[in-house]
């Protein structure tokens, strides 16, 4: 997506936990597919699909269950001024959902893990940072200034509303 007045690059992206009681579905991604570690199900919203349609296909594609009632719970944007880029990934939560896991997941091994447990599987430290805020009421905003050239986030603004 771009703004033409501006040149600006946008990519629109989900995530989406699916709970089950007192555990979560992750996805164990392996490391050429980016972003390796447990991670939960999402990807790119694809035009014209809703943000909700866009986490709903994604869900299905990646772990096989279908979801509903979603509940958004916020939202990660990662923005390089330098490139005129920004990168905004819609957060959702659900324990609606029906079906059989993957036998075959495409974005690597499922499993059910117990939310007392998570401390003890591999994860990307931003997916580890957002993951607690899944769980608190309200929603929350995290905006973080990126300079892709060095790897770094120069700035990191959380709000919870």
């Amino acid at each position: 997506m771009s703004n033409r007045s501006n040149d600006i690059e946008v990519k629109l992206y989900t995530m989406c936990v699916v709970r089950d009681g007192d555990r979560i579905l992750l996805m164990n991604r392996p490391n050429e597919k980016g972003f390796p570690g447990w991670i939960a199900a999402g990807g790119k919203v694809e035009f014209p699909e809703s943000l909700t349609e866009g986490a709903i296909r994604e869900v299905k594609e990646e772990t096989g269950l279908t979801v509903s009632n979603l509940i958004y719970k916020g939202l990660d944007e990662f923005v390089d001024p330098n490139k005129r880029y920004r990168y905004m990934v819609f957060n959702y939560i659900t324990d609606s959902f029906e079906g059989e896991l993957r036998n075959d997941p495409p974005e690597g091994e499922l499993q059910w893990v117990s939310l007392g447990e998570l401390n003890d599987y591999p994860m990307q430290d931003w997916f580890r940072e957002r993951l607690t805020y899944f769980f608190e009421d309200g929603t929350f905003e995290i905006y973080a200034l990126w300079d892709e050239d060095k790897q770094d986030t120069q700035k990191q603004t959380i709000t919870k509303l």
